[in-house]
């Protein structure tokens, strides 16, 4: 992948970019493994009329990203590990291949994906069984299990487990991989999945992180963020023009072919200083 941004289209990153890219150098933040999801759907039933993702506005006092458009998701916690988590679909051996990492690591990524889409969505890839319907977790009882998760009072395992539900992997597929740059305080080893909206659920974006949370048509968003009234992270900016590029969520919900790691690098051009896209 090759392309620039300019850091002037990217507000908040630019002074530790330009301090870095003048010579200056601090110890580098260990990235932290987390997971992100592209929660699609069609925008008619027919599968017509393009597709839209929900998304979150990060709320200003984040320390990373805020006021920024983003995919829900959120850092692995290590109890995402856990060897008894309820599991259907493709095992953690199988997703470790594609990802390239151990079947431990794998499981932590793809829980965490489902975990963190729960907490800030209020929407759960699980069920009773292998196959069929999801849970039905409009009900006030499952305020309480999501509200436990958003405090690390219980782990994901424990939830399913206690409502007999089985996490549904084959509803997650793998799109994209992106480290954050060595100049950032606070790095990220984030994997992007995508999973299409499951019918009877609701996407409601119910999280103190996010002050509007929404269904967005992607060229909107493209345009809005190129008229400088949208904020957007190089990751989510290419992953939205994926989604807008798709014919259908079916279409996009789908394991990409090629999965690079990212890790934006800043450079000099005669514009400016900009983020350039390589892989790490």
């Amino acid at each position: 992948m090759s392309r620039l941004f300019s850091l002037t289209s990217t507000p908040g990153i630019d002074t530790p970019a330009v301090r870095w890219l003048s010579g200056q150098r601090w110890e580098e933040a260990v990235p932290r493994r987390a997971s992100t999801v592209m929660l699609v759907r069609d925008r008619r039933p027919d599968g017509g009329g393009g597709i839209e993702v929900f998304m979150l506005r990060r709320v200003s006092h984040m320390a990373f990203a805020p006021n920024s458009m983003v995919f829900p998701g959120g850092g692995v916690d290590p109890r995402d590990g856990e060897e008894d988590l309820p599991w259907a679909g493709p095992s953690p051996g199988d997703w470790a291949q594609r990802l390239r990492c151990t079947p431990a690591q794998a499981q932590m990524l793809v829980a965490a994906a489902v975990r963190e889409v729960f907490e800030e969505c209020g929407v759960l890839f699980a069920g009773d069984a292998a196959t069929g319907p999801l849970a039905d977790v409009r009900v006030d009882r499952w305020r309480a299990a999501r509200d436990a998760l958003i405090g690390r009072e219980v782990s994901l395992g424990h939830v399913l487990r206690t409502h007999g539900l089985l996490l549904r992997s084959d509803l997650m597929v793998a799109k994209a991989h992106w480290i954050t740059p060595r100049f950032e305080p606070r790095r990220f080893d984030t994997w992007f999945f995508a999973a299409r909206m499951p019918e009877h659920q609701v996407a409601d974006g119910d999280t103190s992180e996010a002050d509007r949370a929404e269904w967005v048509q992607p060229v909107r968003l493209i345009e809005s963020y190129a008229a400088g009234t949208a904020l957007m992270l190089p990751p989510t900016v290419v992953c939205v023009e994926e989604i807008r590029d798709a014919a259908s969520a079916a279409e996009f919900v789908s394991h990409a072919d090629n999965l690079p790691c990212i890790m934006p690098d800043v450079i000099d051009t005669p514009d400016g200083p900009a983020m350039r896209l390589v892989e790490a």
